[in-house]
């Protein structure tokens, strides 16, 4: 009779950024290996329970005993088992291995020849004898960084680990993990319950957890309840929660029996930078900020207590008076950063190493605004703006604020421009000269912001490779992957050549300081990250089609991607794909150059065909692509397969003629160019 299975390690504090993760696994390992070992009758059900001290899994229809399994174990053939009417060691040998006499073995077909084989009944083996082995190995599969050792215990894990529950239904299974013999009884929420807790059977865990225990197990279910009290509560203040999926996660494995509760602070606190006081709270306190409908932050917060009382007055006082104090540190960062301009600071940035290999921060903003410069003139931009953008960009670093809090570089240097009189649009590009930070993030607003973030992305990809430090498997310590994503897409958003900008930060570097294969090796870098950025809103062959010509100003890309996605639907875009593969391995063979195709020499009509129809389709294809209609040159292109279809069936390239054969080339040579004026088609399809 199937029942369900429950296996809980009750521990100490876990940790909480890992908590999900570590419950997940451990849930999906124990479910795995019982189903391999075929223990589960019918579909794989699990229910994964993670809290600040449990790691617990439910598994449905758990079955108490392995079925029997008729074992078939084959042995030598025939041919080779008897000699003369002995056994001989070869099948003694196999007998032995398989402690069956050679009476018992039988003659089988294994679909090659007859074999001798030995077929017995296997006993199943009962869940007590296999799940100790199952939650062993899921134990060690744990993704744990750095495990530790409590007590005398010669066990290691996360963290020390307390009680183990393994009930199958009601019954108790006899197992030992981590030096723990398992049991009925777990513990609930450190302060709210009382004592051991017996568990009845395994399907009521969940239930008996939050009644007795006041410990809501599954992480899913606590999250939600947190989500639900914050809403409700920001709702009734007519605010919106500022928190993202990371710090409702955290908060989430912080506590078993989550309360939600309203605090405030002086507002006075208000005249800081909100991005301040938002992540003081958010990544020291464990907070949720209150945004009012304006995007405005509020005097109110929320907080996630672990405790229910019924006068949380002391908890929320309490808690205040923490966030008091850090705001008022970030209050007291914010005035003494005001007594200094970020002009004033420039001269710090000389003692901050950017790398031991470039130089100071001050070395590299003079590079900074160089490339910034060339930027905004091939914009269109002022360059001055850009230059002055670019210089105060960095000021920020030597400042308190953004010694305390790093995340807020550029932010703070925003707000510290608008008070020093600089104008708003360069106060938005230091700001802005991050972007983007990441996948998915917004681009920098604006041609002045633009030139900014491009040169400081260009400047460390460019530098960073032309020392040597060059990404290799999943290593990319200094981000230039990430970099390099980022200047695509500004480049793609802006009309740059990828070419004049790596050209236009490489020179900005002393002679003999980076490897003179720099550009080259990045434009290669950049073109295979280009394919990276562009799998996803196109197939495969196609994004390799367009970038087989290394597209160096990107302002055409998208358009060429639909063009030859439409293409590919064509019923001609197969064959001359095809066709196109084919024109490229014979111009391989060409022993010479290629040149002009001499009308003269054309001796059979289906050549003389496809040179009419390629000399008619040729200015329609030029103009087409000038006018950047590449769907209308690829559609051109499809007009000219019965001519292709007929040259290569009636004529024969590689002619014994080597002048015939050379007119001929010229003449494949001259298709090339139509059928790739827009992508390499020959890739379609594969």
């Amino acid at each position: 009779m199937t029942q369900t299975l429950l296996i809980e390690l009750l521990t100490e504090e876990l940790p909480p950024k890992a908590l999900n993760t570590l419950g997940n696994a451990f849930a999906s390992s124990v479910a795995e290996g019982l189903e391999k070992a075929q223990l589960i009758d019918g579909s794989t059900e699990y229910t994964a329970y993670a809290s600040p001290r449990r790691l617990a899994v439910q598994v449905k229809n758990v079955k108490p005993v392995q079925a029997d399994q008729q074992i078939v174990k084959k042995g030598p053939a025939v041919a080779n088992g008897m000699k003369d009417g002995v056994p001989t060691k070869a099948l003694e040998g196999f007998a032995r291995g398989a402690g069956a006499k050679i009476e018992d073995l039988k003659i089988i077909h294994d679909g090659r020849q007859d074999v001798y084989a030995y077929e017995y009944t296997q006993t199943g083996k009962s869940l007590s004898e296999l799940l100790e082995d199952i939650i062993n190995q899921a134990v060690k599969k744990l993704p744990i960084p750095k495990v530790m050792r409590w007590g005398s215990s010669t066990f290691t894990f996360v963290r020390p680990v307390h009680g183990l529950v393994v009930l199958h239904g009601s019954d108790v299974v006899e197992v030992s993990v981590l030096g723990l013999q398992s049991r009925n009884q777990t513990l609930g929420h450190r302060f709210l319950s009382d004592g051991l807790i017996t568990i009845t059977d395994a399907d009521s865990y969940a239930e008996q957890m939050k009644n007795e225990g006041r410990v809501i197990a599954s992480f899913a279910e606590r999250k939600a309840a947190i989500q639900a009290a914050l809403n409700d509560n920001a709702g009734r203040l007519n605010a919106c929660v500022a928190a993202d999926e990371a710090l409702l996660d955290e908060v989430t494995a912080l506590v078993e029996w989550p309360v939600v509760l309203e605090a405030g602070f002086e507002e006075h606190f208000l005249a800081v930078p909100q991005e301040c006081l938002i992540l003081t709270m958010q990544q020291n306190q464990k907070y949720f900020p209150l945004l009012d409908q304006n995007g405005k932050l509020m005097n109110r917060f929320l907080l996630v207590s672990n405790l229910e009382t019924a006068n949380p007055s002391h908890i929320i006082s309490g808690n205040e008076r923490v966030l008091r104090a850090r705001l008022s540190d970030a209050e007291f960062f914010y005035k003494q950063d005001q007594k200094a301009t970020l002009e004033s600071r420039l001269p710090k940035l000389s003692q901050v190493v950017y790398h031991n290999k470039l130089g100071s921060q001050a070395e590299r903003l003079d590079r900074l605004m160089s490339i910034s410069g060339h930027i905004a003139k091939a914009l269109g931009a002022d360059a001055a703006a850009a230059e002055r953008a670019t210089r105060l960009s960095k000021a920020d670093l030597v400042t308190e604020m953004v010694g305390e809090f790093p995340e807020l570089q550029g932010t703070m240097g925003k707000y510290y421009a608008r008070l020093d009189g600089e104008s708003e649009e360069i106060a938005n590009a230091i700001e802005q000269h991050y972007r983007p930070r990441f996948a998915g993030d917004g681009l920098p607003e604006g041609k002045t912001a633009t030139a900014a973030a491009l040169a400081d992305k260009l400047e460390t990809l460019v530098g960073i490779w032309g020392i040597g430090l060059i990404p290799t498997g999943d290593k990319d310590p200094y981000a230039l992957r990430r970099s390099a994503l980022g200047i695509l897409r500004m480049l793609m958003n802006n009309g740059l050549r990828i070419s004049d900008v790596l050209n236009a930060a490489f020179a900005t570097f002393p002679t003999g300081k980076l490897s003179e294969n720099t550009v080259a090796e990045v434009a290669d870098f950049m073109q295979a990250r280009l394919a990276v950025l562009l799998q996803n809103d196109y197939p495969q062959d196609i994004v390799a089609a367009v970038l087989s010509q290394r597209p160096d100003h990107l302002d055409d890309l998208e358009a060429k991607l639909k063009a030859v996605a439409a293409f590919k639907q064509l019923p001609e875009a197969a064959a001359l794909a095809a066709a196109n593969k084919r024109v490229q391995n014979l111009l391989k063979k060409a022993d010479g150059g290629l040149g002009a195709v001499n009308e003269a020499l054309l001796q059979q009509s289906e050549e003389q065909a496809l040179f009419a129809a390629a000399q008619a389709l040729q200015p329609k294809i030029t103009a087409a692509v000038a006018q950047r209609d590449f769907q209308t040159a690829l559609t051109e292109l499809a007009a000219i397969k019965p001519q292709v279809d007929a040259f290569f069936d009636g004529v024969m390239v590689m002619a014994d003629d080597a002048v015939v054969k050379q007119n001929r080339l010229n003449l494949l040579n001259q298709l090339a160019e139509q059928m790739n004026a827009v992508a390499d088609i020959a890739l379609l399809g594969e």
